[in-house]
């Protein structure tokens, strides 16, 4: 170790670490962990970026009294025995939205949860990856090389392993610490009502469009085009399924955007398009010519634009709706001096997007009371209602009161 990092902490050798990918080991290792005590940490690792699923590919799972246990899920299929053990239990999970989905698709759902991510956050601390807020509370380097990696290999290198098995023999104590932090703070409720809120959530998007999502779709014009562009998505995520591969793997977006730009007459014209690349472009044209061809037979033309279901961007309100626009600047101004003083991020203190939508379309009054109902039918917590609703339903008085923005002299 050279002399400019002698002072930094740590990371102590680990032993060899194996995987449990049979039944019977499986069965022995829910024995194991509920003969432990206390909470179990528990991580999921999958390979975004590699597969099509979001499937876990590794569990790894600590409890004081028992050890760490990794498990290979596809190998070992329902984990129900496990979750009928531990489901009673309290789960640790850092950024737990991350991982319920894929834990859940195996049978593993708790019932009482500490994310150590989020209680970083509410903590106000100023890093809140799991490395960053290890070596904050705890003083260990956790070396986070391996966050991105394909964790569908088989076998898998022993490096990644204990990466794996670091991530969860650490978070026991880091729950302390933080909630000690909490407690401090007189944070322990918020935190309580934060993960609460996070278990009752489905993390699961579905998309009414979601070709639309393509990027650099924007920049196609015209309803045939369009189709094409959805007809060439659709095959690839088609294919993406069939063979467990994420889709840019195939052909990235780029690719299939100019294809629908220009229109290719021919399948060789499509081989001969330069910016038609990816590892599938050419070995799956037979596919990516249907799509084309079926694109522009299609008598499903898709309209330029979505109907917008969403608000528009703040930078229009001015224009669009000048009220609202005051509405939200005052609010806005008046919550962020809230969570600087409670050293509460703002997104967390309250989601901007539920502060858009009630500064764009208010109750009538706009009281403290219609505002506090009104966010609670958005999904606010208690807390933030105590925290919020008050100097929001001030700062709608405020901007009423306001001289109007003078016009724009360039408008």
């Amino acid at each position: 170790m050279s002399s400019t990092d002698e002072s930094a902490p740590v990371q102590a050798a680990h032993a060899e670490v194996t995987v449990i990918d049979t039944r019977e080991e499986y069965l022995a290792a829910v024995q194991a962990i509920a003969a432990g005590e206390g909470p179990i940490a528990i991580d999921a690792e999958r390979a975004s970026g590699y597969r099509y699923s979001q499937r876990a590919y590794l569990i790894q799972i600590f409890r004081r009294g028992a050890g760490t246990f990794l498990f290979d899920p596809p190998a070992i299929g329902s984990f129900a025995e496990l979750n009928e053990v531990i489901a009673g239990e309290e789960w640790i999970l850092h950024a737990a939205s991350q991982d319920l989905t894929c834990l859940r698709e195996v049978g593993l759902d708790p019932t009482r949860l500490f994310d150590t991510e989020l209680a970083a956050r509410l903590a106000g601390l100023p890093r809140v990856g799991l490395g960053a807020v290890v070596e904050d509370l705890l003083g260990i380097h956790l070396a986070k090389e391996h966050s991105a990696a394909d964790w569908s290999t088989r076998p898998l290198p022993q490096a990644w392993l204990v990466y794996a098995a670091l991530d969860v023999e650490l978070l026991v104590d880091l729950r302390e610490a933080l909630a000690e932090v909490l407690e401090r703070d007189g944070k322990t409720d918020i935190a309580r009502q934060e993960f609460e809120s996070v278990l009752g959530r489905d993390f699961v998007v579905v998309r009414q469009e979601p070709w639309r999502r393509l990027s650099g779709v924007h920049a196609i014009r015209g309803g045939r085009n369009l189709a094409v562009a959805r007809e060439l998505w659709t095959a690839r995520d088609t294919y993406a399924r069939e063979i467990d591969t994420a889709p840019g793997r195939l052909v990235p977006d780029s690719a299939l955007v100019a294809a629908a730009r220009v229109l290719p007459e021919t399948k060789r014209d499509l081989a001969g398009l330069k910016e038609f690349t990816g590892r599938a472009s050419r070995s799956q044209i037979d596919r990516w010519w249907a799509a084309i061809q079926a694109g522009l037979a299609s008598d499903d033309l898709p309209v330029l634009r979505q109907a917008a279901d969403t608000l528009p961007p703040p930078r229009v309100w001015s224009d669009k709706n000048p009220e609202a626009d005051k509405r939200l600047k005052t609010a806005r101004a008046a919550v962020t001096e809230v969570a600087t003083e409670r050293a509460i991020p703002v997104e967390n203190l309250l989601t901007p997007e539920l502060l858009r939508r009630l500064a764009w379309a208010p109750p009538s009054p706009a009281d403290v009371e219609a505002i506090t109902e009104t966010l609670r039918e958005y999904g606010a917590r208690e807390w933030q209602l105590d925290a919020t609703a008050q100097v929001i339903a001030d700062a709608f008085v405020e901007a009423s009161q306001s001289p109007e923005t003078p016009a724009d002299p360039a408008s």
